[in-house]
C-alpha cells in the first residue's frame, strides 16, 4: 500500500513525495480513507504514530476545492510547540497547494498574527488562550470554518484549557467536520467527544504501551544524589542527543545550568522561556549543537526529533500514560531507542505500574563507578518534608558539598 491508494490532489501528492513519504502508518492506512469521506473522527494515538497526516493530508486535499483566502480548517494544539509542529507539516505537505497556514499562540506579538491572519489564511494552527483572544478582538473570523481538529486532547484537559474550548466553540459553524485525537480517553475526553462529534468513526493506533523499539531501565538512587549520578551517567552514554525529564520548571532550569556548568552542552526548555527562546533551544538540540535538552512535560510537547537515542527521567512521572509520553521522543521513525529512570524509595508504586504495562519487571541497574554511600547535604536534611527546599534537594548534592555553593 501507499499514498496514491486514497485518491489525494496531485498536488497534495507532490508534497508527500517530496516529504519522502512512502508507506503510510497503520493509524494513516486506517484514518485517512474516513476523513476523506467528511467523517467524523475519534483518533487514539500515541505521540509519534504519524497521526498529523492523518488530518492533514485530507484537509489540504478539501480546501483545495473551493474559494482560498479565509479560515476554512482550524486546528487547536495545547502547546506552542506541537502547533509549529503542526503547522510545519502543513507547509511541507502543501507546499505545492499555494494554501497558507498561520499559527496563533501565545508568547510572542499578536500585531504579527493580526498581520497575517489579514493577509488571508486557509488554516489556522492555535493553542486555546491566543485563540480567543483574537476572538474578543475580532481578528480572526471562524464563522467559514469546515474542518475542525483538536490534537492531543488529553494534554488539554491536563492544561485545564476544556472550558476554552467550549468557548471557542461558541464561534464554530454546526455544520463541520470534526476530529479529535487523544492518547487517553478519560471521562471528561469521553465527554466533549460525545459533545461535538457526529456520528465519528474510532480508530485506533496501538496500545498505551510503550514502543518496542524502546529498551529501559531503573537505576535506584538516592534524591539527594540524583544529579551528581545523571552526570556520572551521562559519561557512560554514548550519545549526542539525550533529552532529560524533569517534574517541575524551577528544576528543569537549574538542572540544565548544572550541566552546563559541568561541561555538557546542554540547555533547557521550560514554561517561563519565551517563544524565541524556546525555539532557539530547540533548534540548538535539533542541530546537535546541544547535546542535551532537559524539559518538563508540557513544555516537551510536540518535540518531534527523530535522532533523540536517549530518554531519562531524572524525575518519575505521575502516570503511566505520562511514561509512554515521555519515552516516546525516542525509537522513532524505525530508530531504536534507550529509556532510563532514576527511581527512589518513593517512586515504587510507579515503579510497580510501569512493569505492569511492560508486561515483565523493567531491569534494574547500577553504575560500579558511582559512591552511592556520599552522605546528603545538611540543607537537604534540615528540610521539612514536602517543602520545596525538601523537593528540589535532588539538584544539589553534585557528589558531597563540593557544588553546593553552586546550588545556592
Amino acid at each position: 500500500m501507499d499514498f496514491r491508494t486514497f485518491g489525494l490532489n496531485p498536488k497534495v501528492e507532490a508534497g508527500i513525495a517530496a516529504a519522502g513519504f512512502v508507506t503510510p502508518t497503520p493509524i494513516q492506512a486506517e484514518g485517512i480513507p474516513p476523513v476523506m469521506k467528511g467523517r467524523d473522527v475519534t483518533g487514539l494515538a500515541q505521540t509519534g504514530t504519524g497521526k498529523t497526516a492523518v488530518f492533514a493530508l485530507p484537509i489540504l486535499h478539501r480546501l483545495l476545492q473551493g474559494k482560498h483566502g479565509h479560515v476554512r480548517a482550524l486546528i487547536i494544539a495545547p502547546t506552542r510547540e506541537l502547533a509549529e509542529q503542526i503547522h510545519q507539516a502543513f507547509e511541507s505537505l502543501g507546499k505545492e497547494t499555494r494554501l497558507r497556514s498561520v499559527t496563533v499562540y501565545g508568547g510572542v506579538n499578536i500585531n504579527t498574527q493580526i498581520s497575517k491572519l489579514r493577509q488571508g489564511a486557509d488554516i489556522v494552527v492555535a493553542c486555546p488562550g491566543r485563540l480567543l483572544d483574537h476572538i474578543n478582538r475580532k481578528t480572526i473570523d471562524l464563522s467559514r470554518v469546515e474542518a475542525l481538529v483538536i490534537d492531543e486532547a488529553d494534554h488539554m484537559f491536563d492544561m485545564g484549557f476544556l472550558p476554552d474550548i467550549r468557548r471557542i466553540l461558541k464561534h464554530l459553524p454546526a455544520e463541520r467536520q470534526t476530529l479529535l485525537f487523544s492518547a487517553t480517553m478519560p471521562h471528561e475526553i469521553h465527554g466533549l467527544a460525545n459533545d461535538i462529534l457526529t456520528d465519528p468513526i474510532t480508530i485506533k493506533a496501538g496500545e498505551t504501551a510503550p514502543a518496542e523499539t524502546v529498551s529501559h531501565a531503573h537505576y535506584p538512587v538516592a534524591q539527594h544524589l540524583k544529579t551528581a549520578f545523571l552526570l556520572k551517567l551521562l559519561t557512560h552514554i554514548n550519545s549526542r542527543s539525550v533529552l532529560v525529564f524533569t517534574r517541575t520548571k524551577h528544576r528543569a532550569k537549574r538542572l540544565g545550568e548544572q550541566l552546563t556548568r559541568a561541561g555538557f552542552n546542554s540547555t533547557s526548555i521550560q514554561g517561563n522561556l519565551s517563544q524565541s527562546r524556546r525555539q532557539t533551544a530547540l533548534e540548538g538540540f535539533r542541530s546537535g549543537r546541544y547535546h542535551v535538552l532537559v524539559a518538563t512535560d508540557i513544555a516537551a510537547r510536540g518535540i518531534d526529533i527523530c535522532q533523540i537515542s536517549h530518554v531519562i527521567n531524572y524525575d518519575m512521572p505521575n502516570t503511566t500514560d505520562a511514561y509512554v509520553h515521555r519515552i516516546g521522543r525516542t525509537g522513532r521513525a524505525d530508530h531504536t531507542g534507550v529509556a532510563f529512570t532514576l527511581i527512589t524509595g518513593e517512586d515504587h508504586q510507579m515503579v510497580n505500574a510501569i512493569d505492569r504495562i511492560m508486561g515483565s519487571k523493567v531491569e534494574r541497574r547500577t553504575l560500579r563507578d558511582f559512591d552511592y554511600n556520599s552522605p546528603a547535604p545538611t540543607k537537604y536534611v534540615q528540610a521539612a518534608p514536602g517543602s520545596r527546599r525538601h523537593r528540589d534537594a535532588g539538584t544539589f548534592g553534585l557528589k558531597a558539598t563540593r557544588h553546593m555553593a553552586r546550588a545556592r
